[in-house]
């Protein structure tokens, strides 16, 4: 039986496309009949939103979910794509550094969580712009990581931050995380600025760059307004269509892993 596959979408820096990483990745698999759950770890609720659902809906979410009051196939929520779920998040996830402090292995809550979620072919996490619980919790829970970064200047910076995490997080709790790849994001073809991040990324880190880079396109901000991935809200824009791309990248290099 095939195992479900889970995938953190990280960065500790903001603002570099996560949650939209996070939400038109799914989408796109959700519309190859895979079954794909987000969950929203971050207490600013943008992938909740996204999928047209309001911020703290409902008393089940991440939240109680990762806290262990209440079962993530009671908490799951369906969105109007068909084969795409959502665990929406919830406010009370800034309080998770204090309250999990002084608790016993704190960042296994998320992973103990997700025991039993062999309904979904795959699982999608998009963490906070910070390395605290919360995001070391989706680690530990993971297969593998998805690393969304803005081509702008010092992009690399936050990455070598996050890549020592990973190795932290691989070698203490959680041996089998890979990052699955790095995603060029806000990429704008006239400038020599995008170009150049692209290339350095690149340098440094080889394969694990997908090749697929996401452009700067006015859709892919409009489209959470409207509670929609791009890829509902104008399918044949530039952003919407890379995002297509990006998805079938995921699947090729999962099937050479062996894992499709």
């Amino acid at each position: 039986m095939k195992k479900t596959r889970i995938f953190s979408v990280s960065n500790q820096k903001g603002g570099v496309g996560k949650t939209t990483t996070t939400v038109n990745v799914a989408t796109a698999l959700a519309a190859l009949r895979k079954r794909v759950l987000i969950i929203d770890l971050d207490p600013q609720g943008n992938a909740t939103v996204s999928v047209g659902l309001k911020r703290g809906y409902g008393r089940r979410n991440s939240y109680s979910v990762l806290s262990g009051l209440d079962r993530l196939k009671d908490s799951v929520l369906e969105t109007e794509i068909p084969y795409l779920y959502v665990l929406p998040s919830s406010q009370e996830l800034l309080g998770v550094d204090i309250e999990l402090a002084g608790v016993e292995k704190p960042q296994f809550f998320l992973k103990n969580a997700l025991e039993n979620a062999e309904a979904f072919d795959y699982i999608f996490i998009d963490c906070p712009p910070a390395v605290g619980l919360l995001t070391m919790n989706a680690l530990v829970a993971s297969n593998c990581v998805i690393i969304p970064v803005q081509c702008e200047y010092l992009a690399l910076e936050g990455v070598a931050d996050l890549v020592k995490t990973i190795e932290k997080i691989k070698k203490h709790f959680n041996p089998q995380l890979e990052i699955h790849g790095i995603v060029m994001t806000m990429f704008d073809g006239r400038s020599n600025l995008s170009k150049s991040v692209v290339r350095d990324v690149r340098n440094f880190f080889g394969e694990r760059v997908y090749e697929t880079l996401i452009p700067r396109n006015v859709r892919v901000p409009e489209a959470p307004s409207h509670g929609k991935p791009v890829m509902l809200y104008d399918f044949r824009s530039v952003g919407a269509q890379s995002y297509v791309r990006l998805a079938g990248e995921i699947l090729t290099r999962e099937k050479e892993m062996n894992h499709e």
